[in-house]
């Protein structure tokens, strides 16, 4: 595909290359050229540029660079203007005090991850650390089952064949098969479910989000630990209480 003269490729990289920082605390030059296949003089050319600007700071002594706290600031936008989000912090906070459990409020990205933007936990104890970015697949979620029920058919399998579909712990499903039984089911139900499938001890129900043309944009999750809450319990207990909390949320009536 022929890149739009209106694509300014500099800026393009230099996105990329903040955003290859993701799963790093810290990468030297050689790590950020191989991770964004671009040359050295290249990727030294960004990393002074987003040094200069503040978006990356370099280590005087190991040379190797790290993001700021400059870089929070990218998403401050899109969580504090969206009415949406908004609208949502209240009705987490009240599924938290109904449930005493963590509440999480996540959106899909453009490769098929969850992307938490919100959380509310219990002060009984201290949850896995979770900060606002953080990603997981859809296929191994409840969150990503909840928006994937909302798909045609058609478009279900095509997604399920497309996709990765790592084994993130010894209970995730992998399967077209299995995948598609469980997100019918969520579709059928209103809600999906996934017991360990991306952290183990985990077990999460979730319910979508619907915007006003009943197309799903976000969705709700409440995450519970084993051995305190058995599978059956959380579907029967929690089921109900995302599916009304998404419908609070959701401007589609």
């Amino acid at each position: 595909m022929t890149a739009s003269p209106l694509l300014i490729q500099s800026l393009e990289k230099g996105l990329a290359v903040l955003a290859g920082f993701r799963p790093y605390e810290s990468m030297s030059l050689q790590e950020i050229a191989q991770a964004n296949g671009i040359t050295m003089g290249s990727a030294q050319r960004v990393a002074y540029t987003l040094e200069q600007t503040g978006y990356l700071q370099k280590d005087a002594r190991s040379k190797r660079y790290s993001v700021t706290v400059k870089a929070v600031g990218l998403g401050y936008g899109y969580l504090y203007r969206r009415p949406l989000f908004q609208h949502a912090h209240a009705v987490l906070h009240q599924l938290n005090q109904q449930c005493g459990e963590i509440v999480n409020l996540s959106v899909p990205d453009t490769e098929d991850h969850m992307v938490f933007v919100m959380r509310v936990a219990p002060a009984r104890h201290i949850p896995v650390y979770m900060p606002a970015g953080t990603r997981i697949p859809c296929f191994s979620s409840a969150s990503g089952r909840a928006l994937w029920a909302h798909l045609e058919p058609a478009a279900l399998d095509a997604k399920l064949r497309a996709i990765a579909r790592p084994r993130h712990t010894p209970r995730t499903t992998t399967g077209i098969g299995e995948l598609r039984a469980l997100i019918e089911a969520a579709r059928r139900e209103h809600y999906a479910y996934a017991d360990e499938e991306f952290y183990p001890g985990d077990i999460n129900v979730a319910a979508a989000i619907l915007d006003g043309a009943g197309e799903p944009v976000a969705a709700l999750n409440i995450s519970v630990p084993k051995p305190r809450w058995s599978l059956a319990r959380a579907r029967a207990e929690l089921g109900p209480l995302v599916i009304h909390a998404a419908r609070a949320i959701s401007t589609h009536t």
